[in-house]
This record gives C-alpha cells, structure tokens and sequence, in this order.
C-alpha cells in the first residue's frame, strides 16, 4: 500500500456523477410535474362535478315549486268543493276562497313592509355593517393564513 497520500486519481469524482444528479433532478422534475398535473386533473375533476351539482340543485328546486304549486292547487280545488257543498253553491264557495287567498296575499304584503321597516331601522343597519365587515375581516385572515402556509 501507498501512504504517500491519496492519488489524484482517487480523489476526482466518477464522471458519471453529475449526470447521475441531473437525471435524479430530471426524475424530480417530471414526479413534480406528474403530481401536479393529477392535482390539476382532480381540480379539474371536482369543478366538473361542482358545475353539475348546481344544475342538479336548479332542477331539483324547480320540480320542489312544481310540486308545492301543483299542491296547493289540489288543496285549493278541494277546499272549493268542500265549500260548495256547504254553502250550497259554487259562487259563495269561489267568493270565500278569494277573499282567503286576498287575506293571505295582504299579510304578506304587510309582513315584507315590515322586514323592510326592520331592516331599514339604524340599529339594524349598524349590526349588517358590523356583521358583513366582520366576515370580510374573517375572509381576508383565512386567505392571509392559507397564503403564508
């Protein structure tokens, strides 16, 4: 054995050495890539189904009306007939539900005025500012948090 200290030759490193690391770099690259492309395909995926959800939701909210018009009609035309019956005649049957169906229209009318009313008051105008200034303070903090992370 040579002491004389380590050859030149020893101490160079094996030529394949950095294109073993650009090829592990390579590697990297393309996992990275890959990943992401699969997070993209997932977003991509979930967005897909986000979209058709609320065409689901409109269908299903619509046929909801159709079926709770189509019910108070049935309710409305029995309730007539049981009228009639009572009263004797379909006129005095037809009058009184009208005159229920204008009740019911003008108690709305009066209970929107007054949500309106409320809702114009000044302390119900300062507790809405409070409350949608704090969930917008709210909403900037979580992206702040969801941007540092």
């Amino acid at each position: 054995m040579d002491e004389s200290g380590p050859s030149p030759e020893s101490a160079a490193p094996p030529p394949d050495a950095p294109s073993g690391l650009l090829a592990e770099l390579s590697q990297l690259g393309h996992a990275v890539k890959r990943l992401f492309g699969a997070q993209l395909e997932l977003l991509a995926a979930e967005l897909g189904l986000a979209r058709s959800a609320v065409s689901w939701i409109l269908l299903a909210a619509l046929a909801a009306t159709v079926a709770g018009v189509a019910l108070g009609l049935t309710l409305l035309g029995l309730a007539g007939v049981l009228l009639a019956q009572w009263f004797g005649s379909w006129g005095w049957a037809l009058a009184v539900l009208a005159a229920v169906e204008v009740l019911c229209l003008l108690g709305a009318i009066v209970l929107f005025r007054r949500c309106m009313h409320w809702m114009s008051l000044p302390a119900t105008r300062g507790e809405w500012s409070a409350m949608m200034r704090d969930t917008r303070a709210r909403a900037q903090a979580q992206v702040e948090t969801e941007n540092e992370a």
